[in-house]
């Protein structure tokens, strides 16, 4: 047993938004040492991102920054300022890992490159996420969540087939570049410890979704193979199977196939498995056989619950879930029982619960999670611990750096 997964490993956090801090985030999240870096007065751009407690706009009440940012501690460093440029010289000489997402050259621009950074500290991964990667013809180009996710993504298969392409709500992209880059970052960091040599880790949000495993892959492989670029498909009718309404809201379950007479049982007609419109499963993509079983399979329904429901469809060996709310989710005994959500107390946004870790350790005792820094929040503790005299912080505060 150790104290924590990534006890001892120091990261300089330089990003913003979202994909860089999901990456620092989950580096935090298994202890690490994170320093974050926002600039004085204004901060992170995520802190103007509700939700908000209340509904109330506030920089330090920003849902999506307080879920982004746990266990790191926070400072304010004016980086284009020849003495923030030095403190920032002075962390990455101090650190395992430096995370940036800025665009390309803006590094290079402040001072602190990769070939700077390595001089500094030869065993240094810097980590940097940006849209479209640090070289290639797309490099400076503009994007977003949207853009990537049409570029990059399964969006021209998404949505339905008479319709404009759909892509999935929230920053499903950032989130995934981000924990990209987590991975990417510890497995350089791996070979940073074998050899001593640091590297420079270039994620692409682009490249990320090019091979994201949510659909993209097998759509990448069947082309390679068939030359199909897929489309998105009709809304067609499947017996037995797909979102249905119940008593309050609505299930998911699979009753197609070799699966059609456990359906049958389960709702008290076995019946049906003979009847003329049915018994051929060629036949069941009918709508007419689809409305014949949905006369017997809505009452059924309509008399459970999503739970209840489920559960009859497991114990007759279908495949089934809920289609929950964040209501449900946050009420599902199974998290409770596992002990995911985890309750912070914030000295301005009070007691929220959040996320917990995407997975657990058995060989960690993983260290207690801490709320996400106020703005500055441990400035003076950190540059105290690079050597800094309080007349020296006192000099830079005055001046703004901080």
């Amino acid at each position: 047993m150790f104290d924590n997964a990534l006890a001892g490993v120091r990261v300089l956090d330089l990003s913003h938004h979202v994909a860089g801090p999901q990456c620092t985030k989950l580096l935090a999240d298994y202890g690490a040492d994170v320093i974050k870096v926002e600039r004085p007065g204004a901060g992170d751009p995520a802190r103007t991102m509700g939700p908000y407690p209340g509904d109330e706009p506030h920089p330090e009440k920003s849902g999506m920054f307080l879920h982004l940012n746990t266990s790191k501690r926070g400072i304010t460093l004016d980086l284009k300022d020849p003495a923030g440029l030095q403190v920032a010289k002075d962390l990455a000489a101090n650190s395992d890992i430096v995370v940036e997402n800025f665009r390309p050259g803006v590094m290079d621009s402040l001072g602190l490159g990769y070939e700077t950074l390595e001089a500094i500290n030869p065993a240094v991964v810097v980590t940097s996420i940006s849209n479209f990667g640090q070289t290639g013809p797309y490099r400076d180009l503009k994007s977003s969540d949207l853009v990537a996710y049409a570029m990059g993504g399964p969006m021209n298969i998404t949505g339905h087939a008479d319709r404009e392409p759909l892509k999935l709500a929230g920053n499903i992209v950032a989130i995934h570049a981000g924990s990209v880059g987590a991975y990417a970052s510890m497995v350089a960091l791996f070979e940073a410890e074998d050899d001593g040599e640091g590297q420079h880790v270039d994620v692409s949000v682009y490249e990320t979704q090019a091979g994201f495993r949510d659909r993209r892959v097998i759509w990448l492989t069947a082309y390679a193979y068939t030359g199909d670029i897929g489309s998105r498909p009709d809304p067609g009718i499947r017996v037995a199977s797909g979102t249905k309404p119940c008593a309050d809201g609505y299930v998911n379950i699979l009753g197609f196939g070799p699966r059609f007479r456990d359906i049958c049982e389960m709702i008290g007609h076995p019946e049906l498995v003979d009847h003329p419109l049915l018994s051929n499963p060629a036949g069941r993509s009918d709508p007419e056989a689809a409305y014949l079983f949905d006369e017997f399979y809505f009452p059924w329904l309509f008399e459970r619950t999503k739970l209840e429901a489920v559960n009859a469809a497991q114990d007759h060996h279908l495949l089934a879930g809920p289609i929950n709310n964040v209501e449900d989710i946050f009420h599902d005994p199974h998290f409770a029982e596992r002990g995911y959500w985890e309750s912070i107390e914030h000295s301005e946004a009070g007691e929220l619960t959040y996320p917990g870790r995407p997975f657990k350790m058995s060989g960690a005792e993983l260290p207690d999670r801490s709320p996400a820094p106020l703005l500055g929040q441990h400035t003076e503790q950190v540059l105290a611990e690079l050597g800094r005299s309080s007349d020296d912080i006192t000099e830079l505060r005055n001046s703004g750096v901080i």
